[in-house]
């Protein structure tokens, strides 16, 4: 939607008087080069670059594209970057707002800025998500004939979210997370430059540390925190951000947590053993710890993975099922919902029935394997398809199991070092209960000895 008189002038007041804006807002960047992070995005050549005019001559024009990330990692940032760079006619629209009937007005206008005096238009869509299939379908002309290059943006999955016309006309762009290192140098400028902070605080190391657990690489949330903090520090005339005045600003406390360090560690392994020990209350202390002090979730979710079958196993064969659509869910959706999915794992595997017997059972293969104990496949399981197999006497013998009546046929699959070894002991716990009866029977059928040595009677 094209700027009315009172957005206008609002503009012009930022401009005049930068303090009546944000501190997000003031210190976004004005060029590509001053952006954080993306970098991927910003190599000489690359769409973005094109959008500015920078080697965009020549019969191949910039094309549309789609931004796609989680909050506060720059995609508005960007759309404002390239309309304050770009000698091209820029309108910005909300999908939350915004409808048809503003696209088709947008259309029309760049139709007639091309065609009355040659100025192309690049329409920044916010929350692309939101629209409508039909509403998504009234850009398709404009994208497909290029009355409009757009830029659109979305947190959501696009494949999932935008249809897939629009998807096959853009470019998809997808934004990383902001690593700690960029969110450090975005605060080390809001606090020395005159459109931020100009040198008014300081933030010592172990405030910033904490600021940045807050952010969760949220450029946005970082400077919001810092604006509040820095208003506090000011106001009881202290010229340093302590920590005790950030947490008092931002009502949460500073957790001691060195994602590098022992705690890191020690406070995952508190997790984890308390899951194997049952205790869900611990356990969801533990998470939440890892939660607040900005832990990656990818790593608790994987320790999550890794607790379903070290301690569960066969007692609950739902458990590794539920941390693996955990850490799916995780990787598509990050903090701050990521927490309420890490919550359901972890209560479901700490409430569930207990067992090792699976990892037992590999570390004792893997123990006699390292000793040596392997020996020759037997002949009858050896791979006989190829010419010649059968001269060697590979796959002569062999009982396909389906053929015989329970479907279990009396032959010998282990080699002759280890005939005899019982890796797997199953429990009575849980589902494993129903495992242990019928591994029984299984090795009675195959007249394997069982654990105690004895051969039991064939039958």
């Amino acid at each position: 939607m094209e700027p009315d008189l009172f957005t206008a002038a609002a503009e012009d007041r930022q401009e005049n008087d930068p303090s009546s804006s944000p501190l997000a807002v003031r210190m976004r960047p004005r060029t590509l080069d001053e952006v954080v992070g993306q970098q991927h995005l910003l190599k000489p050549g690359s769409p973005l670059r094109r959008l500015v005019g920078e080697r965009s001559g020549g019969p191949a024009g910039p094309s549309s594209v789609l931004l796609w990330g989680p909050p506060g990692i720059g995609k508005t940032t960007l759309a404002y970057v390239v309309s304050k760079a770009t000698n091209k006619r820029f309108v910005e629209l909300s999908a939350i707002t915004a409808g048809v009937k503003e696209v088709r007005a947008v259309i029309d206008g760049a139709r007639r800025a091309t065609g009355g005096y040659g100025k192309e238009t690049v329409l920044f869509l916010d929350e692309i998500h939101r629209f409508s299939k039909a509403q998504q379908d009234s850009l398709l002309p404009a994208v497909e004939n290029r009355w409009v290059t757009l830029i659109a943006a979305t947190t959501e999955n696009p494949y999932f979210s935008v249809i897939s016309p629009l998807l096959s006309r853009s470019l998809l762009l997808t934004l990383e997370p902001l690593t700690d290192d960029d969110l450090r140098g975005l605060l080390a400028r809001a606090l020395t430059d005159e459109r931020g902070l100009g040198g008014a605080v300081t933030l010592p190391e172990d405030a910033e540390e904490h600021l940045l657990r807050i952010a969760g690489g949220d450029a946005r949330r970082a400077l919001t925190a810092l604006e509040a903090a820095a208003g506090a520090a000011l106001d009881k005339q202290e010229k340093e951000i302590t920590l005790r005045t950030l947490e008092e600003t931002v009502d949460r406390a500073a957790v001691t947590y060195d994602r590098d360090g022992d705690q890191h560690y020690d406070v995952a392994s508190a997790l984890i053993k308390s899951i194997r020990g049952s205790d869900v209350d611990a356990a969801l202390h533990y998470l939440a710890r890892m939660i607040e002090a900005g832990e990656d979730p990818r790593f608790i979710a994987r320790r999550l993975m890794i607790s379903a079958s070290e301690d569960i196993g066969l007692a609950d064969p739902t458990a590794l099922p539920t941390a693996v659509a955990a850490a799916q869910a995780v990787a598509m959706i990050g903090f701050p919902e990521a927490a309420l999915t890490l919550s359901h794992a972890t209560i479901a595997l700490a409430l569930a029935p207990k067992s090792n017997a699976a990892t037992l059972a590999i570390f004792a293969a893997r123990e006699d394997v390292r000793k040596g104990l392997a020996g020759p496949v037997p002949a009858h399981l050896r791979d006989g398809h190829y010419k010649g197999a059968a001269k060697l006497g590979h796959a002569q013998g062999y009982v396909y199991p389906h053929d015989v009546p329970g479907g279990i046929a009396a032959q010998q699959y282990a080699p002759d070092a280890v005939r005899d070894r019982h890796y797997y002991r199953p429990t009575r716990y849980g589902a494993e209960a129903r495992y242990a009866d019928v591994v029984e029977r299984v090795r009675e059928r195959l007249g394997r000895p069982g654990p105690d040595g004895e051969t039991p009677p064939a039958g």
